[in-house]
C-alpha cells in the first residue's frame, strides 16, 4: 500500500525569514521591516534568475548577494561586520509558533514528513536542529543535490525519486505560491499555507489542493 509523503518547504513555511528583523533593527531602526522584505524578495529573484541561466550557486550565496544588493539599493551603508552578523542570524531563524505542535501531530499519526528546500542539506539541518524541529523529519531533500532551484520541474521529480513515491501520494506544503504552482505543474498535490491574510495567490488559473492559515489547520486536514 502506498504511503503519503508530505514535503515541507522550509524558508517562509516552517521558518520565519523575517525573524532577522530584530538584528536589522539594531542597525536600521524603523527601516528594518522594509529592508527584510526587499532582501527576501531579491533572494528569491536571484535563485529564479540563476535557475534560468543555468548558473547554479548555493542558496546561501543568493542570500548574500541579495543582502549586498538591498544594502546598495536602500543606501543603508551596512558594514561588512554587520552583513556577516545578518548572515549568521539567517542560520538561526525562528520557527513559526504553530510548527512544532503540527509536526508532532503528523509524527504521531505516522505520516512521512521530509524537509524539502532550496537551502543546502547542511544549512537546513542546522536551521531545523536549532529550532528543535529536526527529529520530526524522516529526511532532508535539498535542490543542491541536483543543482537546480524551485520551481524547476526537475526538483519535484527529484523529490519523488528520493522518496520513491508516486505523484498522487506526494504533497508539497509551502507558503510560497511559486512553489505550490511548481509542484502542481509537476503533478504533485500541494497545500498553500497562507500565513498572511493579505497574501494573494498568483492568477494562473490553477489553485492549491488545500489552503490553510497555518500548519495546525493542515494537520486537521491531512494528519
Amino acid at each position: 500500500m502506498s504511503k503519503r509523503v508530505l514535503a515541507f518547504d522550509v524558508y517562509g513555511t516552517l521558518i520565519d525569514t523575517h525573524g532577522v528583523i530584530a538584528e536589522l533593527e539594531t542597525a536600521l531602526g524603523e527601516r528594518a521591516a522594509a529592508f527584510s522584505q526587499r532582501w527576501r524578495d531579491k533572494q528569491l529573484e536571484y535563485s529564479f534568475r540563476r535557475g534560468l541561466m543555468g548558473a547554479y550557486t548555493p542558496f546561501s550565496a543568493c542570500t548574500r548577494e541579495a543582502l549586498e544588493f538591498t544594502d546598495r539599493a536602500l543606501g543603508t551603508g551596512l558594514s561588512e561586520g554587520q552583513k556577516d552578523r545578518l548572515m549568521a542570524t539567517y542560520g538561526r531563524l525562528p520557527a513559526f509558533p504553530d510548527v512544532a505542535e503540527a509536526l508532532q501531530r503528523f509524527s504521531g499519526a505516522g505520516v512521512t514528513c521530509v524537509a524539502f528546500s532550496n537551502g543546502t542539506r547542511e544549512a537546513v539541518d542546522g536551521l531545523l536542529s536549532q529550532a528543535g524541529l529536526r527529529d520530526y523529519f524522516d529526511d532532508i531533500i535539498s535542490v543542491d543535490e541536483i543543482k537546480r532551484f524551485k520551481p524547476d520541474p526537475a526538483v519535484y521529480s527529484h523529490l519523488r525519486d528520493r522518496m520513491e513515491s508516486e505523484a498522487q501520494d506526494t504533497w508539497l506544503i509551502s507558503s510560497n505560491p511559486f512553489d505550490v504552482i511548481g509542484a502542481r505543474h509537476a503533478g504533485l498535490h500541494a497545500a498553500w499555507v497562507r500565513r498572511s491574510a493579505e497574501a494573494p495567490f498568483d492568477a494562473w488559473g490553477g489553485e492549491p489542493d488545500v489552503t490553510v492559515t497555518d500548519l495546525l489547520a493542515l494537520s486537521e486536514r491531512l494528519g
